[in-house]
């Protein structure tokens, strides 16, 4: 992985942790796990994506499959706390 590639993947990795997080109405976590929630996030969108088979490109539909899988994430984590 290149330094560009690596720089747009915490960029997005950050974005759609803070999304994540204001979309499930938490305080946030701060920057770091942000990064981390959204990078484990795009893991698991990419993975309910292919089940669905959409595939979406581009800088937008990267942001989107993060987010929607952090969101995921976000929501069992939530679950699991209760």
């Amino acid at each position: 992985m290149d330094t560009d590639s690596l720089i747009m993947v915490l960029i997005i990795g950050a974005l759609a942790g803070w999304l994540a997080g204001k979309i499930t109405k938490g305080k946030g976590f701060g920057v770091a796990i942000n990064i981390v929630v959204g990078i484990v996030g795009a893991v698991i969108g990419g993975f309910l994506f292919s089940l669905l088979g959409v595939s979406p490109g581009g800088f937008i539909g990267s942001l989107l499959t993060a987010t929607v899988g952090a969101v995921a994430l976000l929501f069992v984590i939530s679950q699991a706390k209760q």
